[in-house]
């Protein structure tokens, strides 16, 4: 079993003839059950037209009553990714994953206020994440495929490297994993750490999980407190930026300190306090992982 896509899963890309698009969705459909996986994509202008054998449509909801796609990749460029994701809302998909770094920050406001106000089902993951993976099934996003193995270790982070630093860890170990999640370092996305625990809790072929944040706001620490009084499985975690100055943003967007709130110290005492273990040097992640098992 696994969270959110499996091999059953269909999915759509936007931005398929770009040349981002074209790469990661050749890397996606050669991956485990790809090419039964990835079916469409889409650019209005170049509708009718064909990337190595994958039909392009001039809209999402075409290519879902064509095709049946249930999920949606977004390889779209800053400025067109915000509509992009609306129009996806639009066709009822189950899940939209938008890989795009540098989407404005107003413009993603005003389409989470739009899913809100319109009650939207559709997963929304990222924006600027690295996507996500059921290993050995599926992978939708830019993470490298054969650092994966199937197991029952949940991942999931707000940093794309260090979801493949926690991977790779737990594949040399022995540990594989139901699902990783990168749910990325905007300060306006869609899941959130809290939201994937649920689901990895849920999860009968889930026995533990590793969580990774960063600085910047209070996801980790909602998530902490969730996980105290409802998590029944073991999770381990580490919070990227313990060295950063307060003001200055570092890497991700969401990751900076403001007015003395979201300091790594702040995340890690409140995991800590749920009772998650926590290391502060990332190359212990999987040892720590192993050690609650």
């Amino acid at each position: 079993m696994s969270i959110l896509i499996d091999r059953n899963t269909r999915v759509v890309t936007q931005g398929i003839t770009g040349k981002t698009g074209q790469f990661h969705t050749r890397g996606c459909r050669d991956y485990a059950f790809g090419r039964e996986c990835f079916v469409a994509g889409v650019n209005p202008r170049k509708a009718g037209e064909r990337f190595e054998g994958v039909p392009i449509y001039g809209t999402v909801r075409e290519a879902k009553e064509q095709t049946g796609v249930n999920a949606s990749v977004i390889y779209v460029p800053p400025a067109g990714a915000a509509d992009a994701i609306w129009e996806a809302v639009e066709a009822e998909l189950d899940i939209v994953v938008c890989i795009t770094e540098g989407i404005p920050v107003r413009d993603m406001i005003l389409v989470r206020d739009r899913m809100r106000k319109v009650g939207s089902r559709t997963v929304l993951l990222g924006p600027n994440c690295p996507g996500l993976i059921t290993p050995d099934e599926i992978k939708i996003g830019i993470m490298p495929g054969h650092i994966h193995r199937r197991g029952r270790i949940g991942v999931v982070s707000r940093s794309g490297t260090l979801t493949y630093e926690a991977v790779a860890q737990l594949t040399e170990l022995g540990l594989g994993q139901s699902s990783a999640v990168g749910i990325g370092g905007d300060p306006v996305n869609g899941l959130k750490h809290l939201d994937v625990l649920r689901l990895f809790n849920d999860d009968p072929e889930t026995d533990a999980v590793i969580m990774i944040g960063e600085i910047g706001g209070n996801d980790e620490e909602i998530a902490a407190a969730w996980a105290r009084d409802h998590m029944t499985k073991p999770v381990v975690a580490f919070i990227a930026g313990v060295t950063a100055p307060p003001g200055k943003r570092m890497g991700h967007a969401g990751a900076i300190i403001s007015g003395g709130h979201g300091t790594a110290q702040e995340k890690l005492d409140a995991l800590e306090a749920a009772g998650i273990r926590t290391t502060r040097n990332p190359s212990e992640l999987g040892k720590l992982l192993q050690s609650v098992l």
